[in-house]
């Protein structure tokens, strides 16, 4: 089994920043894929940024170059710096990652932070 700890979420004026933590612990030999997924009231959940084990990143067109994604292997632990917030950016979000284990590869999801965004 596979914790993800999340951390970080809080409300700010928009134009602030925040930074969200994700740790990975429990029982796997490594992480590929690590993300984060936001769902704002009403809408789908969607993908915000992810990063690969390559440290290849990808963003959503609404967070290019405002928010920036970044892993610490050693700690298993992803990040998002999020700057520039605005109150569309209102949302819980959700860590996801990918784990290697002995039997196969498995996906887990964080429970959640919410990141409010007032005007």
């Amino acid at each position: 089994q596979v914790q993800l700890v999340e951390s970080g979420g809080g409300l700010v004026q928009a134009g602030g920043s925040l930074r969200l933590s994700c740790a990975a612990s429990g029982n796997f030999k490594s992480i590929t894929n690590m993300a984060w997924y936001r769902q704002a009231p009403g809408k789908q959940r969607e993908l915000a940024a992810a990063i690969t084990g390559g440290l290849i990143t990808n963003y959503a067109d609404s967070v290019k170059d405002r928010f920036t994604i970044s892993r610490d292997n050693a700690r298993n632990t992803v990040y998002l710096q999020m700057n520039s917030l605005k109150p569309e950016d209102t949302a819980v979000y959700y860590c996801y990652c990918r784990v290697v284990t002995t039997w196969g590869l498995y996906d887990y999801w964080g429970q959640g932070t919410q990141v409010t965004v007032s005007s």
